[in-house]
């Protein structure tokens, strides 16, 4: 890997869309210098993830543990460098701790881990099990009577287990309006496009007819994001999914709709040109 302008650290985000930048300029050098890989994945999801973090959740990074804190999941696992950048550009733990990730005796393991984590729920990386635990976190808080929110972003192909759906009829049986789903809809899965693998389609149909509050929305529009997550709970009474569609790779070209970055790590060349494009979309 070639040297690059390290990103500002310590320095808050002016805006969401800067916060996403940064993470998926954290994620680059971070999946390159350990080796790991879902870098796809996680330049799919960095718009959702820089507006929860940069506007939606109520977090506090000087206490972690605050009992009114809104939850979040990443149950896409597997994409954990994104929130682990989110995480630090927040402030929960110092930005340098990013350069460790996946390497040996750091606590910033390629999956994302609560252990030692600030800022982390639960850990994740087995696709199936972040939304059960969510929806009873949200269970929980409303036999509390708390006022807090829980939110699972998923990945679609994880939408395959069947698992989800059985928290899915649970959580509208329970009229859990304190639970908000975010799919990160890039219709890439480990090895093929979703659609060729299992078809989820008519998706938003399917979530109406579990009886959840549906709602879609371009999952790189940060404008149509805060506008979204503004208006929660979409419908009193019913959890809310929001269906963002997204690009796997965004802010990469040669990674855009690409089956090939759920997995590769990009090193010399590969690293030099997605650095490249992300630089000067900051100079944009």
């Amino acid at each position: 890997m070639t040297a690059a302008t390290p990103v500002a650290a310590g320095v808050p985000a002016a805006t969401t869309e800067e916060l996403a930048l940064r993470i998926r300029r954290h994620a680059l050098r971070m999946t390159s210098t350990g080796g790991s890989s879902h870098v796809g994945a996680v330049f799919s999801m960095a718009d959702l993830v820089a507006v929860l973090y940069g506007h939606t959740l109520r977090v506090d990074p000087a206490r972690p543990d605050w009992p009114d804190r809104d939850r979040f999941i990443l149950s896409k696992g597997h994409a954990g460098a994104g929130v682990y950048a989110a995480l630090a550009e927040r402030g929960f733990f110092p930005v340098e701790w990013l350069s460790r990730h996946y390497q040996d005796g750091s606590l910033l393991s390629g999956h994302v881990s609560h252990k030692g984590i600030p800022g982390v729920e639960f850990s994740t990386g087995s696709l199936g099990h972040g939304l059960p635990v969510a929806t009873g976190m949200a269970l929980a808080g409303k036999l509390d009577a708390r006022g807090h929110r829980v939110f699972a972003l998923l990945s679609d192909g994880e939408c395959d287990e069947g698992s989800n759906w059985e928290a899915i009829l649970f959580a509208a049986h329970h009229r859990l309006d304190n639970l908000v789903v975010v799919v990160d809809y890039n219709k890439i899965q480990s090895l093929a496009p979703v659609a060729e693998t299992l078809a989820l389609e008519p998706f938003a149909d399917k979530w109406r007819a579990f009886g959840w509050a549906v709602r879609e929305v371009d999952g790189h529009d940060h404008a149509a994001l805060r506008k979204t997550f503004d208006a929660l709970p979409a419908e009193p009474g019913r959890p809310t999914v929001v269906l963002a569609h997204t690009v796997k790779g965004k802010g990469v070209s040669f990674m855009e709709h690409s089956v090939l970055w759920h997995y590769r790590t990009a090193r010399g060349d590969e690293f030099d040109a997605a650095w490249t494009e992300l630089d000067t979309e900051g100079d944009a």
